[in-house]
């Protein structure tokens, strides 16, 4: 288990964010074919037995990106160096933002790469990352998430999880919380590593809607372990 996504110290800074620009160009330069279809939670699962891998996932922050985003991907880049491309699948949520830069990473070391994410994504004209192999689009209303509060995840969640070997959220918010629960319920392999979200960022979303500014920018997912 990892301590925890602390700020990346300032001598190795320089050498980290070089690290970052690298993978960024690699995420522009990906010799990937994408294909997007339309899914049910019971074609995602078929796919993925199909492929007789195990699947390491990955959630967190995605929209509200990640104050240490270099941090981030040295932690992911360590997380993802304890497993072997050739028996294991990515997957993460298919956009590009916060999280979904672990894509990049993923296919420099020679992973399969897939996504799973609300139709909603369709509906705001959500990016898809450029490393990912398989996108599944799972029918849903929400974006996902226990439902209402209670515990009956909705499609797209029920799909994350229910296809995850291992869960790995770095920081995250109510749906990589409600996940890693679930995970957990199931009897899942998960761990947690903290990370702060965004700061700028998640001042101006509380300032948009005319709310106090934040002093707290850790994300809910801790809570679920």
């Amino acid at each position: 288990m990892h301590a925890g996504l602390r700020k990346t110290p300032p001598a190795l800074l320089a050498a980290t964010e070089f690290l970052v620009v690298a993978f960024s160009a690699t995420s522009r330069a990906c010799d990937v074919s994408t294909s997007a279809v339309d899914a049910t939670p019971q074609q995602v699962r078929q796919f993925f037995e199909g492929q007789k891998k195990q699947v390491l996932t990955f959630v967190g922050y995605s929209g509200a990106g990640y104050e240490d985003r270099a941090g981030m991907l040295n932690t992911a880049s360590e997380l993802l160096d304890e497993f072997a491309p050739a028996g294991v699948i990515v997957n993460i949520g298919a956009t590009p933002d916060g999280i979904g830069a672990i894509y990049a990473l993923a296919k420099q070391k020679g992973f399969t790469t897939t996504g799973i994410v609300s139709t909603k994504a369709k509906e705001y004209d959500a990016a898809v990352a450029d490393c990912v192999d398989h996108v599944f689009y799972v029918r849903d209303a929400t974006w996902g998430g226990f439902i209402d509060g209670k515990d009956t995840l909705p499609p797209t969640s029920t799909a994350m999880v229910e296809n995850s070997d291992y869960l790995v959220a770095i920081g995250g918010g109510t749906v990589a919380r409600d996940e890693l629960i679930a995970a957990q319920r199931l009897g899942k392999k998960v761990r947690f590593v903290p990370a702060d979200m965004n700061h700028q960022k998640a001042r101006d979303k509380a300032k948009k809607k005319n709310l106090p500014a934040p002093t707290d920018f850790s994300g809910a997912a801790g809570g679920a372990l």
